[in-house]
């Protein structure tokens, strides 16, 4: 089974959350008969929940890159300007973000991301998505409390 999780979690390139559930499902299981790097799950966890993070931030008001990275960084989730241009990218490529340059007063003119129509839809069913795996984390926890 983990080599199977595993295979997925390498295929997943765009670190969606979609494929991190069935991991994170796996470990919180199983927590006591893995052996694992612990920095290499929390980064695949960070991964996961990246987009649906950024999805959030630019659902309250569009956002130019720098803006992204500082709420991400304040809510503590550490994330540098090359991890962060190819997931706009794509999302953009998909429809579910659009931009628009505006002149700067500092320097050349800001790229702006706001959701689409498409976006703020998407970021609905990940966020149902995020309760169902909260939902799902709580009680195995519980369950595994119990057991103890």
């Amino acid at each position: 089974m983990l080599k199977y999780i595993n295979t997925t979690l390498n295929n997943a390139k765009d670190g969606s959350l979609y494929y991190i559930v069935p991991y994170i499902i796996y470990i919180f299981a199983n927590e006591k008969s893995i052996n694992m790097n612990t920095e290499n799950v929390k980064s695949q966890m960070r991964k996961g929940i990246l987009e649906y993070c950024t999805l959030l931030i630019l659902s309250k008001q569009r956002a130019y890159v720098s803006d992204i990275i500082r709420s991400l960084k304040e809510s503590r989730l550490i994330v540098v300007e090359g991890t962060l241009y190819p997931l706009l990218t794509r999302l953009k490529n998909t429809g579910l973000l659009t931009y628009e340059w505006v002149e700067s007063t500092q320097g050349p003119p800001r790229k702006y991301y706001e959701l689409t129509d498409e976006g703020k839809r998407f970021l609905s069913e990940l966020e149902e998505s995020w309760n169902e795996l909260n939902n799902v984390i709580n009680h195995i926890r519980e369950r595994h409390t119990e057991d103890n």
